[in-house]
């Protein structure tokens, strides 16, 4: 072998080794938020495990766990509420896990996602999973912010209680500031499955006197046990991560997630004293597999297919305004056995996050890809309550797709009994009385939060008096929606 050639193969020696080397995000606040020697740091989880033991939890029978809130302190504060991760992970396996933590320490917008290859505890490695490079391709919502990596706890100190209890898992770390928590979860939507898990960073309210701190973060977890958000975004000493919280509750809505309050405590119970405390919540969430027990769910690729659609139909008609020919659905979307099937289906049109039409059909009656088509038209250019859309304006616009489960009737006694089975955030109502009748989508909890608020506006749409609800025997059914939306 020539000298030259010698040479050459060196360099391409030299050239795979540095190609292969992996990029490492290192255990930045071990040795100061938790134990930096790996002995220690096991023996000290598994204290903290056996002290969570002591107020058990309890899974629910049926449904499998989808996401969890867990705090984010150094061990001797919060690290006997995030213990308690321990008795919702026993016995479960996750591929992925999506990590949110709030920015504490940079200053910027959006999400901060490592491009580090693995990110390092003392017990370990965790490879970073290939979905934080799709996640980065979105750099409007994405992007690698080194400072970050460098600084932030939130993410890295949940790590080892989840290494504790998962053998073997990729990890999807981003760091959000301050964001539109809806875009952020429309990104995040098509990375879930049955394998995922979903995890947000917080403590609750900082340095309040204790009672104080009490009953505002009671108040707090309600909000969050009732799947609402806005409480939590408005108000910048309920949780420092509550930009993670909000997209977590958003999905929760989403996919009919059902969330558990595992424990709260805050730092006057464990090892501070009870002049200026800061709050911990453990909360567990659960759902179907993507496999609804009432009917087959949609999976996110199927959903944004919709969405194309919907689109595609309103850009046909403007083109061919002239013809009244709209154009057909593509091929492959009639040999989709999942979009053929009938469900209820609503369109609902955006523009600069109003309202700009909706119509839609509580029950099916075709195929679902024709229901979005005839739908998305109908959304468009039947809704009295608007002019119709014009070409420029569905420039602007923003499309949801809401697919429905059958609806169900509420057997309730009396207004007091009707306010306590309605879910915030989960039902979809429907009020009728005679030839009058009224739905609210599941996403008008989002305006109107308060059931007694919601069902008076909903009696308002029937054209029945407000009250009617309190005084009256109406036919109340309810029904859960699996919805999708392009980005903001």
């Amino acid at each position: 072998m020539s000298i030259f050639s010698r040479l050459l193969l060196i360099l391409l020696l030299l050239g795979s080794t540095t190609a292969m080397a992996e990029t490492v995000r290192p255990a930045v606040w071990a040795g100061k938020f938790y134990p930096a020697a790996a002995a220690e740091l096991r023996q000290t989880i598994h204290d903290l495990i056996d002290q969570a033991a002591r107020t058990p939890f309890r899974p629910p029978a049926q449904g499998r766990l989808k996401a969890l809130i867990l705090p984010h302190a150094g061990y001797i504060y919060s690290g006997a509420t995030a213990a308690h991760a321990h008795q919702a992970l026993a016995g479960t396996t996750f591929a992925k896990v999506i990590l949110m933590g709030p920015d504490h320490r940079v200053g910027f917008a959006n999400g901060a996602v490592s491009a580090a290859d693995v990110w390092a505890t003392p017990l370990g490695k965790i490879p970073v999973h290939a979905d934080a490079l799709k996640l980065r391709a979105n750099a409007a919502l994405f992007r690698p912010i080194e400072a970050s990596d460098l600084q932030e706890h939130s993410v890295e100190v949940i790590l080892p209680f989840l290494q504790t209890d998962l053998s073997s898992f990729q990890l999807v770390p981003i760091v959000l500031g301050t964001c539109d928590p809806g875009q952020i979860a429309t990104a995040l939507a098509p990375l879930l499955d049955d394998r995922t898990l979903l995890v947000a960073s917080t403590d609750l309210s900082h340095y309040l006197p204790y009672d104080q701190a009490v009953a505002k973060d009671k108040q707090t977890i309600q909000a969050v046990l009732d799947l609402n958000d806005q409480p939590l975004v408005s108000d910048d000493n309920r949780m420092c991560g509550r930009y993670p919280v909000a997209v977590l509750l958003q999905l929760a809505r989403r996919f009919q997630w059902r969330p558990m309050l595992m424990h709260y405590a805050n730092s006057g119970d464990t090892a501070g004293d009870r002049n200026a405390v800061v709050g911990y919540a453990a909360v567990a969430f659960y759902g179907d597999t993507m496999m609804d027990t009432q009917s087959s769910r949609l999976t996110s690729e199927q959903g944004q297919v919709l969405l194309q659609l919907a689109r595609q139909t309103l850009k046909e008609k403007f083109k061919s305004a002239k013809t009244g020919d709209p154009g057909a659905p593509p091929a492959a979307l009639l040999k989709d056995p999942a979009l053929q099937s009938s469900s209820g289906i609503f369109v609902t049109l955006k523009m600069d996050h109003d309202l700009r039409g909706c119509i839609g059909t509580l029950t099916g009656r075709g195929p679902i890809v024709e229901e979005v088509r005839e739908y998305s038209l109908h959304a468009a250019f039947d809704d009295p309550r608007f002019k119709p859309l014009t070409a420029k304006e569905l420039e602007r616009v923003t499309i949801e797709v809401s697919v429905l489960t059958k609806p169900q009737p509420l057997e309730y006694a009396g207004a007091d009994d009707l306010i306590a089975k309605l879910r915030p955030n989960v039902d979809g109502v429907i009020l009728k009385k005679g030839y009058r009748s009224a739905t609210f989508l599941p996403q008008v909890w989002e305006q109107l939060p308060k059931p007694e608020s919601f069902l008076t506006h909903l009696c308002l749409k029937a054209g029945l008096e407000g009250d009617a609800w309190r005084r009256e025997r109406l036919e109340v059914e309810t029904y859960q929606v699996q919805y999708f939306e392009e980005p903001h």
